[in-house]
């Protein structure tokens, strides 16, 4: 399980060797050992390592009495906030984007029946699938999606085989930080690591991950979730070539500036409101054939200005407004990139409530039209709006999807104890969750431990 290093004159410590398994009582030394007490603080921040210690623990004792294996692998994948470039992917424009401190964990292992086997612990689900039977059926449900994973790798010529695994998540469920692509990309990272020696890119996972929502979902998403859950840390990402994107690490951490991200959830899911999200890609992509192109990213602003009289007799005037939103947005990315890498915060803070405005205007995804009386995106945000103007510091945006879910602020940390309280007091109780951005992605915990 572990070598002990016999270097002369070198303290022995434990150190876990590549690829080996490891049992509770293994993990739980490691997990409470000074030598790896960093990893968990940036993973989850400080005020939650006690917390999710014992997420690890109960997940492995679920697993145990399920499953019945004495060894297993423990895996981990961040959910992500979204800060600029919204609902620009599908048409392979640009996004910033960060993997935060709530994940999905995986604890599993290696069978030798040719069966994937999940227990979900959070939407209590216990299912196995055979390998031999990848066929879609129920459109949206878990199960599917796992197959879609699945007939990924198969389909893609990546090596596949029967494992079984516990999964616990506390990435908010249809709320916009991405619940459906971090536990995507924690399926396919144990995949990855049970059968094809860690050579699968994590462009490969979050392209898998797209296949999967696009053919077993019927969702038209595009890759900033998956990828951003992927690959950790904050990234900017251009999907100009959606077969392999651009991805630029940004070396930024809130915390040193004084501010923290709060994600404010407005208390009704987007779970149900797939047309209306799939209704953006495909507004999109009428205004790009209209020119004769795919995706917008083949086009300029100055072509859906200049023509706007007559593409009024072929797509909707909102699609057109959503297509002009698409080109702000790349613009706005690349500014609020610039800003984080020449220190200009107060700039970059202007720029994210530049790009909600947009969002609020031109793409209009802050409420449904199927029930326009009920808004808690737009009356989260004026809330927010009033609360930083008498602070003078901030920045606020829908999240994500959006038409329900979550919106985001920056609030300054010495303003965010007084944020929460204005927001729980006046809107909606326990609806506030700070975060940190976390440097890690996908990744196999077991091989971070010391």
């Amino acid at each position: 399980m572990y070598a002990i290093s016999n270097m002369p004159n070198v303290k022995k410590i434990l150190i876990y060797e590549w690829g080996a398994v490891m049992n509770k009582i293994e993990f739980e030394k490691a997990l409470n050992s000074a030598q790896n007490a960093k990893l968990f603080v940036d993973l989850y921040g400080e005020n939650n390592v006690e917390m999710n210690k014992k997420r690890y623990v109960s997940a492995i004792e679920g697993f145990t009495k399920r499953f019945h294996h004495e060894d297993f692998e423990v895996f981990s994948s961040p959910g992500r906030v979204e800060i600029g470039g919204n609902h620009t992917d599908h048409n392979r424009g640009k996004v910033l984007a960060g993997s935060i401190n709530l994940d999905c964990i995986g604890i599993a292992a290696k069978t030798k029946n040719n069966y994937v086997s999940i227990v979900s612990e959070n939407y209590q689900l216990d299912f196995s699938i055979s390998l031999d039977d990848l066929s879609s059926g129920d459109e949206g449900s878990t199960i599917e999606l796992v197959k879609g994973l699945l007939a990924g790798f198969k389909e893609t010529g990546k090596n596949l085989g029967g494992f079984d695994v516990y999964v616990t998540s506390n990435v908010l469920a249809a709320a916009g930080v991405s619940s459906s692509a971090s536990f995507e990309m924690l399926i396919c990272s144990i995949i990855d690591h049970f059968f094809n020696e860690n050579h699968v890119s994590k462009t490969e996972y979050a392209l898998i991950g797209k296949y999967a929502e696009n053919h077993f979902w019927n969702k038209e998403s595009g890759l900033l979730d998956q990828m951003a859950c992927a690959v950790g840390g904050i990234v900017n990402i251009d999907f100009k070539n959606e077969e392999n994107p651009e991805i630029k690490k940004i070396n930024f951490d809130f915390n040193k500036v004084g501010y923290e991200i709060i994600i404010v959830n407005t208390g009704k899911g987007h779970a149900d409101l797939s047309e209306e999200y799939s209704s953006i890609p495909k507004e999109m992509k009428q205004v790009a054939a209209y020119f004769g192109k795919n995706v917008l990213a083949e086009l300029k602003l100055d072509d859906i200005i200049s023509n706007i009289k007559t593409l009024r007799n072929q797509v909707s005037d909102r699609a057109i407004l959503r297509a002009i939103h698409f080109f702000n947005e790349n613009k706005l990315v690349e500014k609020q990139v610039e800003c984080l890498e020449d220190g200009n915060f107060n700039e970059f803070l202007n720029l994210v409530s530049a790009s909600g405005n947009s969002s609020w205007k031109l793409l209009q995804n802050c409420y449904s039209v199927s029930n326009i009386t009920e808004q808690g995106i737009p009356l989260a945000l004026e809330l927010t709006r009033q609360f930083i103007s008498k602070t003078g510091k901030g920045a606020l945006r829908v999240h994500g999807g959006g038409f329900a879910g979550v919106i985001m602020a920056i609030i300054p940390k010495e303003n965010t104890k007084a944020y929460i309280e204005y927001i729980e007091t006046n809107f909606l109780e326990n609806s506030t969750y700070p975060m940190i951005i976390r440097p890690y992605g996908a990744v196999k915990i077991t091989d971070l431990l010391q």
